[in-house]
């Protein structure tokens, strides 16, 4: 056989295979859905808090009545881990569009049950067609508080939201103003940007990664995203704050997954 046709049946071999594997990722791999149970030990935690369960959930790229379907099924899945808090690191639209609302309100209804206890921060994703203060008022509906270079002291915790760093207007002054009682608990949703936060917090909590949304055998990760490469899934506990970051829920790009499913996060705080 001719080195040409060689090359040209692995040449088709790998084309064959790249979209079987994509196909695989649609149908499959995007919609297993798994809870990750961590327990964080940090040093910025006090005893009277120890125990802390706070359910993660970002980047849920809600366009579309799928993407909505997998978003409210996350949803329900961090209430049935009965978590102290949930929080919304950024992405919870994947675009504006005229029915994204009703969308959002289909997904964050069952959030009512928190009574309040939920919180979020923008992503770049809140900026495509529209802005974060659109958010703002559907998120208010449900008694979800959104931060955006802003921050709120709340049993006993003072959370901390910043604007996204890609496509926002990040404040740190602002949003860590009067901000001085501990622990705090900061929202940023792109997480390579940890290093910029004053010295002192508890923990961030960040998604935007995917995790790298696609993952092949020896850990290859063919997809990177910008301040979202040094820390792109799982906790950190030696970063310059010690920093969490969420696979996420839905997809960017291509609508697929593989070896990188939808994730919600169960963080049980405990003191170092």
């Amino acid at each position: 056989m001719r080195t040409k046709d060689i090359l040209t049946i692995g040449a088709v071999g790998a084309g064959v295979l790249g979209a079987g594997m994509l196909v695989y990722g649609a149908l499959v791999e995007s919609n297993r859905l798994v809870i990750e149970r961590l327990t964080l030990r940090l040093p910025h935690w006090p005893e009277r808090l120890a125990g802390t369960k706070i359910a993660v959930l970002a980047d849920l790229h809600v366009k579309d009545k799928y993407s909505a379907r997998l978003a409210k099924r996350a949803v329900l899945a961090a209430l049935d881990e009965s978590p102290d808090y949930v929080v919304l690191p950024g992405d919870l639209v994947g675009y504006w569009k005229p029915e994204s609302p009703w969308l959002l309100e289909e997904v964050f209804e069952p959030l009512l049950l928190m009574e309040g206890d939920v919180l979020a921060s923008p992503g770049n994703h809140e900026f495509w067609n529209g802005n974060p203060e659109i958010l703002r008022i559907i998120l208010d509906q449900f008694s979800i508080k959104m931060l955006r270079n802003e921050n709120y002291r709340h049993e006993g915790i003072t959370w901390v939201g910043v604007d996204s760093a890609n496509r926002g207007e990040p404040d740190l002054e602002k949003a860590f103003e009067g901000a001085d009682e501990t622990p705090r608990i900061v929202l940023w949703h792109e997480p390579d940007v940890v290093d910029q936060l004053p010295a002192g917090c508890a923990l961030m909590i960040s998604g935007h990664s995917h995790g790298g949304q696609f993952i092949f055998p020896g850990g290859y990760v063919p997809m990177t995203t910008r301040n979202g490469k040094q820390y792109r899934d799982g906790f950190y506990p030696d970063a310059s704050t010690p920093i969490y970051v969420s696979r996420g829920i839905g997809t960017t790009g291509p609508p697929s997954r593989f070896l990188c499913p939808p994730t919600v996060g169960i963080l049980t705080i405990e003191t170092a």
